[in-house]
Protein backbone atom coordinates (compact mmCIF):
# COMPACT_ATOMS: atom_id res chain seq x y z
CA UNK A 1 0.00 0.00 0.00
CA UNK A 2 1.71 3.65 -0.90
CA UNK A 3 0.27 6.68 1.16
CA UNK A 4 0.88 10.17 0.77
CA UNK A 5 0.56 12.83 3.71
CA UNK A 6 0.61 16.11 2.36
CA UNK A 7 0.91 18.97 5.25
CA UNK A 8 0.75 22.56 5.74
CA UNK A 9 3.00 23.73 9.04
CA UNK A 10 3.40 26.81 9.92
CA UNK A 11 5.78 26.43 13.14
CA UNK A 12 6.70 23.22 12.49
CA UNK A 13 3.75 21.23 15.02
CA UNK A 14 1.60 19.59 11.88
CA UNK A 15 4.55 18.60 9.98
CA UNK A 16 5.70 17.02 13.34
CA UNK A 17 2.63 15.12 13.25
CA UNK A 18 2.34 14.43 10.29
CA UNK A 19 5.48 12.49 10.22
CA UNK A 20 4.69 10.66 13.43
CA UNK A 21 1.57 9.40 11.50
CA UNK A 22 3.65 8.61 8.68
CA UNK A 23 6.00 6.55 10.65
CA UNK A 24 2.56 4.74 12.20
CA UNK A 25 1.69 3.47 8.45
CA UNK A 26 5.23 2.37 7.85
CA UNK A 27 4.87 0.23 11.12
CA UNK A 28 2.17 -1.27 9.57
CA UNK A 29 4.02 -1.97 5.93
CA UNK A 30 3.17 1.03 3.85
CA UNK A 31 5.40 2.50 2.03
CA UNK A 32 4.57 6.19 2.85
CA UNK A 33 5.94 9.60 1.16
CA UNK A 34 5.62 12.92 3.37
CA UNK A 35 4.99 16.40 1.63
CA UNK A 36 5.07 19.89 2.61
CA UNK A 37 1.72 21.52 0.54
CA UNK A 38 3.72 23.85 -1.75
CA UNK A 39 5.88 20.46 -2.78
CA UNK A 40 2.80 18.41 -3.35
CA UNK A 41 1.64 18.63 -6.57
CA UNK A 42 -2.14 18.71 -7.92
CA UNK A 43 -1.21 15.03 -9.50
CA UNK A 44 -0.15 13.33 -5.77
CA UNK A 45 -3.53 10.72 -5.99
CA UNK A 46 -1.67 9.49 -9.51
CA UNK A 47 0.64 7.14 -7.10
CA UNK A 48 -1.21 6.54 -3.97
CA UNK A 49 -3.83 4.15 -2.52
CA UNK A 50 -4.50 6.52 1.14
CA UNK A 51 -4.08 10.44 1.33
CA UNK A 52 -3.77 11.88 4.21
CA UNK A 53 -4.05 15.33 4.70
CA UNK A 54 -3.22 18.12 7.55
CA UNK A 55 -2.85 21.47 8.26
CA UNK A 56 -3.37 24.24 11.16
CA UNK A 57 -7.01 25.67 12.71
CA UNK A 58 -6.43 29.63 11.58
CA UNK A 59 -9.57 31.63 12.61
CA UNK A 60 -11.93 28.20 13.02
CA UNK A 61 -11.27 27.00 9.37
CA UNK A 62 -7.96 25.64 7.10
CA UNK A 63 -5.65 28.90 6.73
CA UNK A 64 -6.24 31.62 4.43
CA UNK A 65 -3.62 33.52 2.90
CA UNK A 66 -3.84 36.32 5.36
CA UNK A 67 -4.14 34.41 8.66
CA UNK A 68 -0.46 32.48 6.76
CA UNK A 69 0.38 36.19 6.60
CA UNK A 70 -0.04 37.09 10.17
CA UNK A 71 2.04 33.40 11.32
CA UNK A 72 4.64 35.15 9.67
CA UNK A 73 4.72 38.40 11.19
CA UNK A 74 4.74 36.17 14.60
CA UNK A 75 8.21 34.29 13.18
CA UNK A 76 6.25 31.53 10.78
CA UNK A 77 8.82 31.09 7.93
CA UNK A 78 7.43 33.63 4.50
CA UNK A 79 8.05 30.17 2.51
CA UNK A 80 5.21 28.72 4.26
CA UNK A 81 2.62 31.85 3.06
CA UNK A 82 1.86 31.36 -0.56
CA UNK A 83 0.00 28.27 -0.34
CA UNK A 84 -2.05 26.49 2.09
CA UNK A 85 -3.71 23.35 2.29
CA UNK A 86 -6.99 25.21 1.31
CA UNK A 87 -5.58 26.37 -2.03
CA UNK A 88 -3.43 22.60 -2.79
CA UNK A 89 -7.42 21.14 -2.02
CA UNK A 90 -9.25 23.22 -4.55
CA UNK A 91 -6.25 22.58 -7.38
CA UNK A 92 -6.12 18.41 -6.29
CA UNK A 93 -6.88 16.59 -9.73
CA UNK A 94 -9.12 13.24 -8.08
CA UNK A 95 -10.18 12.26 -12.12
CA UNK A 96 -9.82 8.84 -12.45
CA UNK A 97 -8.77 8.00 -8.98
CA UNK A 98 -12.16 7.62 -7.82
CA UNK A 99 -12.37 5.97 -3.94
CA UNK A 100 -9.00 6.61 -3.05
CA UNK A 101 -8.86 6.12 0.93
CA UNK A 102 -8.64 9.57 2.82
CA UNK A 103 -7.93 10.93 6.09
CA UNK A 104 -7.84 14.29 7.55
CA UNK A 105 -5.94 15.77 10.79
CA UNK A 106 -5.66 19.18 12.15
CA UNK A 107 -3.26 20.66 14.97
CA UNK A 108 -5.24 23.60 17.37
CA UNK A 109 -4.53 24.98 20.49
CA UNK A 110 -5.58 22.82 23.63
CA UNK A 111 -6.76 25.25 26.04
CA UNK A 112 -9.96 26.92 23.06
CA UNK A 113 -10.32 22.76 21.95
CA UNK A 114 -14.02 23.27 22.95
CA UNK A 115 -14.33 25.34 20.78
CA UNK A 116 -15.97 25.15 17.20
CA UNK A 117 -14.56 25.05 14.40
CA UNK A 118 -11.66 22.80 12.86
CA UNK A 119 -9.14 22.62 9.38
CA UNK A 120 -9.90 18.91 9.08
CA UNK A 121 -13.94 19.50 9.05
CA UNK A 122 -13.33 21.61 6.54
CA UNK A 123 -10.97 19.78 4.48
CA UNK A 124 -13.19 16.29 4.45
CA UNK A 125 -15.64 18.18 2.57
CA UNK A 126 -13.35 19.22 0.06
CA UNK A 127 -12.21 15.68 -0.46
CA UNK A 128 -15.91 14.31 -0.29
CA UNK A 129 -16.76 16.72 -3.49
CA UNK A 130 -13.51 15.14 -5.25
CA UNK A 131 -15.17 11.30 -4.68
CA UNK A 132 -12.76 10.59 -1.47
CA UNK A 133 -13.58 8.21 0.65
CA UNK A 134 -13.09 8.82 4.31
CA UNK A 135 -11.24 6.47 6.91
CA UNK A 136 -12.11 8.17 9.62
CA UNK A 137 -13.28 10.92 11.30
CA UNK A 138 -11.40 13.96 11.38
CA UNK A 139 -8.93 14.19 13.92
CA UNK A 140 -7.27 17.36 15.95
CA UNK A 141 -4.33 17.22 17.57
CA UNK A 142 -3.22 19.68 20.42
CA UNK A 143 -0.99 22.32 20.69
CA UNK A 144 0.22 24.08 24.03
CA UNK A 145 0.40 27.59 22.38
CA UNK A 146 0.59 29.29 18.82
CA UNK A 147 3.47 28.42 18.35
CA UNK A 148 3.56 24.97 19.82
CA UNK A 149 5.19 22.86 20.91
CA UNK A 150 2.35 19.77 20.59
CA UNK A 151 1.00 18.64 24.03
CA UNK A 152 2.48 15.64 25.85
CA UNK A 153 1.03 12.12 24.20
CA UNK A 154 0.41 13.91 20.74
CA UNK A 155 2.85 12.15 19.09
CA UNK A 156 2.87 9.16 20.39
CA UNK A 157 -1.14 9.45 19.97
CA UNK A 158 -0.52 10.88 15.86
CA UNK A 159 1.63 7.63 15.47
CA UNK A 160 -0.79 5.36 16.50
CA UNK A 161 -3.89 6.61 14.46
CA UNK A 162 -1.70 6.25 11.71
CA UNK A 163 -1.08 2.82 12.29
CA UNK A 164 -4.81 2.45 12.92
CA UNK A 165 -5.40 3.98 9.66
CA UNK A 166 -2.95 1.60 7.67
CA UNK A 167 -4.77 -1.19 9.60
CA UNK A 168 -8.18 0.08 8.33
CA UNK A 169 -7.20 0.65 5.17
CA UNK A 170 -5.71 -3.20 4.59
CA UNK A 171 -2.02 -2.71 4.90
CA UNK A 172 -0.28 -5.77 6.43
CA UNK A 173 2.85 -5.98 7.46
CA UNK A 174 4.72 -7.21 4.51
CA UNK A 175 3.48 -4.17 3.21
CA UNK A 176 0.67 -5.59 0.59
CA UNK A 177 -2.62 -4.95 0.25
CA UNK A 178 -5.46 -7.17 1.74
Amino acid sequence: MRTVIVYESMFGNTEHVARAVAAGFESAGSVTAVLDVAAAGPGVLADCDVLVVGGPTHGFSMSRRSTRDSAVQQGAAPAHAPTGLREWLDGLDAAGKPHVAAAVFDTRIDKVRHLPGSAARRAVKRLRRRGLVMLDHPTSFYVTDLKGPLADGETERAHAWGRRLAEMAGATPSGVTS
